[in-house]
């Protein structure tokens, strides 16, 4: 890896995360970007003068149907954004990297367009504009996690480096807001992005592959740049690497042998990981977290004006504090994996005393990852149960600390407690599976409108005890563990 080689590389390391931080997921910025709409009054003919104000039109008017109108459209995106990784999973494995690519610019495209020129009599193509613009951008982030391939022994460091961009890419509906406020038109921001796409297609054939990045990476490999149209080269180049990569697997059951008789790997189906204890709490351990982060972005306008009785100037003061906090999320996510790693090392120290197989060692590295983010996920939902309007700046930090955990530690555990071979699928699974419990955001929030009569408490009390609940996971997979130590040693 040296001369243009290291450049390139390097070239599409750094432009590979300006993508993932100022395009991938702009979705989760949701709530700079309502502030906007109802300035743009859309939706407006949805709310009603207050029953209690006789005569006098000043008052707050009532805006629940608005707000339950911008909680289903966030409910959509943010369902799309997980359903859709699996078949974007797919279309990536099948098509390769260009055509991927080539279909999340014209998504990405078609929506920022779509949001420039709606206005509000148009408002309801905002269900059509915000699931593409949220594909789009998951499109972006998987071709972009290739690239972690490129670095050996730093692969799983860039990998949770994207992934935190990916979040803090919701700062870029922050920028759309001050402009705003600044007198630059919601449709001029909209057309500067969709000009981007340029550089998308430009990058898509000069700094990216046309298939796949292959991981172990073979000498002499070449891509995008350097790779001089040779289609047919990259793929002996994959083929060599995915042959390095058998060999490498196929020196594990030696190692494995010392486990016993019953303990000898054979190969096992994609169902038979699926239908697991371990993945079964995995996904309760991601659906619970993840429902809570997407209830509290989909309604923190509704809450901001709740806690600050409708003061304008007080709800944009809290959510610019939000979004700059959310910009945070690609500082924090490496500091997850970088205690994964070291804890491995440590453990893989011990197991050559101890005799552990490398699966207990990776599995138990893990186990603080997932316990912390329990913990954080626990801190952040009961801040943000305390209707103390000063308090959710510590809401705020605790949010994106935990989220920026959540998806760099769902990857990194599916990493470490499954074959390769099925990862693509269990992770596309996981993510589909919790964007179904993701929809019950939508009915939550009716029910604290409605039923409740905006007050939260016993829902919040209920979601507090749901979270209390995924520590069960980190427990589960530290017992398995210890029982997995405790069998050489009986063997």
């Amino acid at each position: 890896m040296q001369g243009q080689g290291l450049c390139l590389r390097v070239a599409t390391l750094l432009t590979g995360l300006l993508e993932c931080l100022g395009f991938a997921g702009v979705l989760f910025g949701w709530a700079s970007l309502v502030y906007v709409f109802k300035a743009e009054h859309y939706f407006d003919e949805l709310c009603e003068p207050d029953a209690g104000a006789t005569g006098n039109f000043t008052a707050q008017p009532d805006c629940k149907a608005q707000d339950e109108r911008f909680s289903l459209i966030f409910t959509l995106g943010s369902f799309m954004n997980n359903f859709m990784t699996f078949p974007a999973g797919y279309i990536f494995d099948r098509f390769k990297t260009t055509v991927a690519r080539l279909i999340a610019i014209f998504l990405y495209t078609s929506a920022t367009l779509t949001i420039a020129f709606i206005s509000a009599d148009s408002a309801f193509l905002l269900f059509l504009a915000m699931p593409m613009l949220t594909v789009g951008g998951i499109l972006f982030l998987i071709t972009n996690l290739q690239v972690g391939n490129l670095f050996g022994k730093h692969r799983s460091t860039i990998i949770t480096l994207y992934n935190g961009a990916f979040d803090s890419s919701s700062a870029v509906f922050l920028i759309i807001k001050l402009l705003y406020e600044q007198g630059i038109s919601l449709k001029a921001s909209f057309i500067f992005l969709s000009v981007f796409s340029a550089w998308h297609v430009g990058r898509t054939f000069l700094l990216m592959p046309r298939g796949h990045i292959p991981y172990p990476v073979p000498s002499n490999y070449s891509y995008g740049l350097c790779s001089g149209n040779d289609a047919r080269e990259e793929e002996k180049k994959t083929a060599e690497s995915e042959k390095l990569e058998l060999q490498s697997k196929e020196s594990l059951p030696a190692n494995e042998e010392a486990l016993g008789p019953g303990k000898q790997q054979e190969p096992r189906s994609f169902w038979s990981y699926a239908l697991s204890q371990r993945f079964a709490w995995h996904l309760v351990w991601l659906s619970v977290i993840q429902l809570w982060h997407y209830l509290f972005i989909g309604t923190l306008n509704s809450l901001l004006t709740s806690l600050a009785k409708g003061d304008r100037a007080l709800v944009s003061a809290y959510t610019n504090a939000f979004a700059i906090t959310q910009f945070f999320g690609v500082l924090c996510a490496p500091w997850n994996g970088l205690l994964m790693d070291r804890l491995k090392q440590k453990y893989q120290k011990e197991a050559k005393s101890t005799g552990s197989s490398a699966m207990t060692v990776a599995l138990r590295s893990a186990v603080p990852s997932l316990a912390l983010t329990s913990l954080l996920c626990l801190g952040f939902a009961l801040c943000a149960s305390v209707p103390i309007l000063p308090l959710q700046y510590v809401t705020f930090i605790l949010q994106v600390i935990s989220r920026s955990f959540l998806y760099g530690g769902n990857a990194a555990f599916l990493t470490l407690a499954f074959p390769a071979e099925h990862f693509g699928k269990l992770f596309g699974l996981v993510m589909a599976l919790s964007a179904i419990v993701s929809l019950l955001q939508f009915p939550i929030f009716t029910f604290i409108k409605g039923p409740l009569q905006n007050d939260p408490l016993y829902v919040n009390v209920m979601l507090v005890l749901a979270t209390v609940l995924t520590f069960v996971h980190p427990f589960m997979v530290y017992w398995e563990c210890r029982r997995e130590r405790k069998s050489p040693a009986t063997a």
